[in-house]
């Protein structure tokens, strides 16, 4: 279903864009003798600002009074871009055309849809910042930045290439197929440009940690005030922040009720009491209980072959050392230990999401 939302708005706003530019042409008349000048601002504007708007609902499906609150500054953000890239491409096309330049239309056309792709990638990339908190992590950031205007760049190359293909392949088209050949390149590009974002704006499958029983607040631990304390006599739990940090606090590492620890995307993280080795160290529990697994859109706990019987997936205790693949939701409880080596009352419980933690979402 996302793909087909991205694509049917990629058409959508391409054809809203047309339309408009044609009204100002006709309609208006305006700067009817530099047409590009008029038609590559209205699409890239509505490209840009269908794209944006799109995927702040898709991501926000049932609260459309927060999405038209969110959408705000970034609207207006994609308006200016989508303005100055399509007055850009329209001047310059507009000057290439000339009869004492000889350039080939093909490549005139190729370089405007360039500039049009390339301002709706900034636009939907630089405007993530204000439609999601994940974007407060600065590499992130830029990963997506980079990867929206690429992907949008590399879409309006590809869908200028195909556009000058078929034009060139069947030069005898009837006289109803060229009367419509703008609206359908334009209508290319879109969809080509919502394929493109229904990839790489899919949901992200950061993982996290949300804690849950058994990491109620206990009160100050003071250990900020006697530096003389060493980590070894730590009786709360606590993750490790050369590894691992908090989704709303980067700064804390004592885990509590509530907090949510963000998962990197790839790697493996070592649950258990052991000090120096743990990335989760919670007391009580054995050294090492179990591995987390992180792959690419996938998650795998690794119990412990000796304690695989201290966790529980979703209520039911562990009757084997084989892996667990995670899902969404999935609550997963560590049961601590006595001296010798029987279960205690106490527990632990996290909630594993599948996506990143983000209220804006």
């Amino acid at each position: 279903m996302r793909i087909y939302l991205y694509i049917l708005a990629g058409i959508t706003s391409a054809l809203i864009g047309w339309n408009l530019g044609q009204f100002f042409l006709t309609d208006l008349d305006l700067l009817k003798q530099f047409p590009e000048i008029t038609l590559f601002p209205c699409i890239a504007i509505s490209l840009a600002m269908g794209m944006v708007m799109n995927e702040i609902f898709i991501s926000n499906p049932t609260r459309p009074k927060i999405c038209f609150r969110i959408a705000k500054i970034p609207l207006l953000i994609a308006l200016g871009l989508g303005l100055l890239a399509g007055l850009i491409a329209g001047g310059i096309s507009q000057i290439l055309f000339l009869p004492q330049i000889r350039v080939s239309p093909a490549i005139v056309r190729t370089f405007g849809w360039l500039l049009i792709g390339s301002s709706v990638g900034l636009a939907e990339g630089l405007t993530w910042r204000w439609r999601s908190m994940e974007a407060g992590d600065p590499k992130r950031f830029w990963q997506r930045f980079k990867t929206s205007v690429l992907a949008a760049s590399g879409a309006s190359l590809v869908a200028a290439l195909l556009f000058e293909f078929i034009r060139t392949a069947f030069g005898q088209m009837p006289a109803a197929f060229k009367a419509a050949e703008d609206p359908l390149g334009f209508s290319l590009l879109g969809l080509l440009l919502g394929l493109a974002f229904s990839i790489t704006n899919s949901p992200s499958y950061m993982g996290a940690l949300r804690a849950g029983a058994g990491f109620e607040y206990t009160g100050p631990n003071y250990e900020d005030f006697e530096p003389q304390k060493t980590i070894s006599a730590t009786v709360y739990p606590y993750i490790d922040k050369s590894f691992l940090k908090f989704v709303s606090d980067g700064e804390a590492y004592e885990i509590e009720e509530g907090l949510s620890i963000q998962l990197p995307a790839t790697g493996t993280i070592r649950i258990g009491s052991a000090v120096k080795k743990a990335h989760i160290c919670i007391p009580g529990l054995p050294l090492h209980a179990a591995d987390l697994v992180l792959k690419q859109r996938e998650a795998v706990l690794s119990p412990n072959a000796k304690f695989f019987n201290t966790i529980e997936v979703n209520g039911n205790r562990l009757g084997s050392r084989s892996d667990i693949r995670l899902k969404h939701n999935y609550v997963l409880t560590f049961h601590t230990l006595n001296q010798g080596g029987l279960d205690e009352e106490k527990i632990y419980r996290f909630v594993y999401y599948n996506r990143f933690l983000d209220p804006q979402a």
